[in-house]
């Protein structure tokens, strides 16, 4: 299978652009960087290409160096992808998320299905026993928001890099506990959203953390923040705060209210 080679250029709006088989990225200027969109099938040269022609975000990257670094990881991942021969098929199959329009052959027991609404994995028995027991779930099916990394982490052969990393990932923020008996170590909050989450939930379990603001009508210039102790939305007493607006962020995990700088209201 021959390499996926990107053709670079520039746009008419003179930003830096490539095209990767039928993907178009377009480097667009934002205020922290250059905001990685992307277009679908664009036939008309590189140079005719303007900021219109694409949508949505993949992220944002500081340079030049950094956005055909991005650009050649994908060519990459279609690189591998073509040489692993997933296979589309057409199957009446009922899943979860409705009835499968259509399904993705990664190997024999391992299929990826979609629907209107959803889709994910379905492994057959012999898949699913195979796994991992940190991994498996009953029933073999794996949804395609955060399930799938469990069949991706358990059988890494059938995806590409970009795909292994983004499964990894997805473990260690959303599954922690799962990936640590896959791995056999404790991740650090460094490492793990969730981990970190649940320190600042220790450090802050009797501060009171913002769960809700909004702009004041009452109070220009400052934002009305109801807080509970320790930002748990369930249970125990509120109480609302004035943050001046400029300083308000809602942060990782939650705003901290300092009693000694900001004031509670009725």
């Amino acid at each position: 299978m021959s390499a996926v080679i990107p053709d670079y250029g520039t746009s008419a709006d003179g930003h830096w652009a490539a095209r990767i088989g039928d993907v178009a990225y377009l480097a667009a200027p934002c205020g922290s960087g250059f905001r990685l969109a992307s277009g679908w099938r664009l036939r008309r040269p590189i140079d005719e290409w303007t900021e219109a022609d694409v949508y949505g975000s993949e992220g944002v990257v500081p340079d030049e160096a950094s956005f055909r670094a991005h650009v050649e990881d994908v060519a990459l991942h279609l690189t591998q992808r073509e040489a692993l021969g997933r296979k589309e098929v057409r199957m009446h199959v009922s899943t979860p998320w409705g009835l499968s329009q259509g399904a993705t052959v990664y190997a024999e027991g391992v299929v990826c299905h979609s629907t209107a609404s959803h889709g994910g994995f379905k492994l057959d028995r012999a898949r699913n026993a195979a796994l991992h027991p940190a991994l498996r779930l009953k029933g073999g099916w794996y949804e395609e928001d955060a399930d799938w990394a469990r069949v991706a982490v358990g059988y890494p052969t059938l995806f590409t890099d970009r795909e292994q990393r983004s499964a990894d990932r997805t473990l260690r923020d959303w599954e922690p506990d799962a990936w640590e008996a896959v791995h056999g170590r404790i991740l650090s909050a460094e490492e793990s959203f969730t981990r970190d989450r649940q320190r600042f939930e220790r450090d802050h379990a009797a501060d009171w953390v913002v769960i809700s603001a909004l702009r004041s009508e009452r109070h220009p210039g400052f934002v009305e923040a109801i807080a509970t102790m320790g930002g748990r939305r369930e249970g125990g007493a509120q109480r609302s705060f004035l943050v001046p607006g400029d300083e308000y962020a809602a942060g990782r995990h939650g705003f901290v209210i300092d009693r000694s700088r900001y004031a509670s209201i009725a």
